[in-house]
């Protein structure tokens, strides 16, 4: 009866815990993925994968998906850092343009041809579901190509791919932009340079100057002056647009893999931080590239760019909203020659929205200007 009344030791030193309740098991998965998808971040995607095995069956149902490039790595060094010669896929490679201030506009163009560079995301090494543990060992981090880190999702709509930098090494003060619509070939592009971006207030220095790179000190009618055709100023523009294309296309080329896999694509964004170049594909483009295989350069890994009719416009000197000065503005809107590439659409819709504010203003104002028509062959 002692024994009875005796308490329960056991009781008091390990009592139990009180019920709570998980806040998360309240929310739907509907509320989860929308949230997940205004994140977007591959990244962070991968770390809240490790948070709880619903978050880690969400995930991979994710619809906007942002993967930003850590690194672009030498072949020559992911092979010495690996120590194997693993297969790689087309989109393991992209061609690197380093153009000496575009200086030597010919020797960059070879220079462009000539280097192959890896792209991969980092991940540190516990691999917070960057990856699948299939990536390359580079300085202590795990690097993954964007393909591997696509796989698991299966759902994903929305796709955008940010390159650390632009493929076109220029000069600080030089203006260089440009964007690419693609379905299996070229479709249209859009190239925005200027020489200089100077400000408002160093005009009056630069329009009294001497021998003004592009006449801007002269009497501006509209026209393309003599000079432009004299001191080089089109033989630079030349290759800007040279340039933009390979640049593109090579882009083009390398995304095969990922729109091959993923049927669900609506919208791909390929871009770098710099702001320099967009490629850009619709829900209508992706699909012409599954039925309608791309044709492939014989000198490199990018697409073939077609034969091609060119509109320039030109202005010695282009004032920005903002205040700043375009020396030297050269817009280039660029459609293929054959009349089966074309798709509809007039020059003056995609043009001018190719590219946001300020320049969207600048291409409006260059537009007005007399045009001037080019033609290019197939390369």
């Amino acid at each position: 009866m002692m024994s009875s009344l005796r308490p329960d030791l056991t009781t008091r030193i390990h009592p139990e815990p009180p019920h709570t309740v998980d806040h998360f098991d309240l929310l739907p998965d509907s509320l989860l993925l929308s949230i997940f998808n205004i994140i977007g971040d591959v990244k962070t995607l991968g770390r809240c994968c490790v948070v709880s095995k619903r978050f880690q069956t969400l995930i991979p149902q994710v619809e906007n998906v942002v993967v930003r490039v850590d690194c672009v790595i030498s072949d020559d060094d992911a092979t010495s850092a690996s120590g194997t010669d693993k297969s790689r896929t087309p989109f393991s490679s992209l061609f690197r343009l380093v153009v000496g201030g575009i200086v030597k506009p010919i020797q960059a163009i070879g220079q462009f041809l000539g280097h192959k560079r890896l792209l991969t995301v980092g991940t540190n090494g516990n691999g917070n579901g960057d990856g699948d543990g299939d990536g390359e060992q580079l300085g202590g981090v795990t690097h993954h190509s964007p393909t591997q880190v696509l796989k698991n999702f299966s759902d994903i709509r929305f796709l955008k791919i940010e390159l650390p930098s632009g493929e076109l090494g220029i000069e600080d003060d030089v203006l260089l932009k440009w964007r690419a619509d693609f379905g299996s070939t070229l479709d249209k592009c859009v190239m925005l340079g200027a020489c200089s971006v100077i400000d408002k207030q160093n005009m009056q220095n630069l329009a009294s100057s001497e021998n003004s790179y592009d006449g801007i000190g002269g009497e501006d009618n509209g026209s393309i002056p003599e000079s432009f055709y004299t001191n080089g100023g089109l033989k630079l523009r030349v290759v800007w647009t040279i340039s933009s294309l390979i640049a593109a296309s090579a882009r083009h080329y390398l995304l095969q893999p990922i729109i091959s896999e993923h049927k669900t694509l609506d919208s791909l964004v390929l871009t770098d931080a710099d702001g320099q170049g967009m490629l850009c594909m619709n829900k209508e483009q992706l699909e012409e590239l599954r039925v309608k295989p791309l044709s492939a350069s014989s000198a490199s890994k990018r697409t073939l760019v077609p034969a091609l009719n060119m509109k320039l416009w030109y202005a010695p000197y282009l004032e920005l909203p903002d205040g700043r000065v375009l020396k030297g503005a050269t817009l280039v809107a660029i459609r293929p020659s054959e009349p089966s590439c074309q798709k509809e659409g007039s020059d003056g819709s995609w043009v001018s929205s190719a590219f946001e504010e300020p320049y969207g203003t600048a291409v409006r104002m260059l537009v007005k200007r007399r045009t001037y028509c080019l033609e290019m062959n197939s390369f």
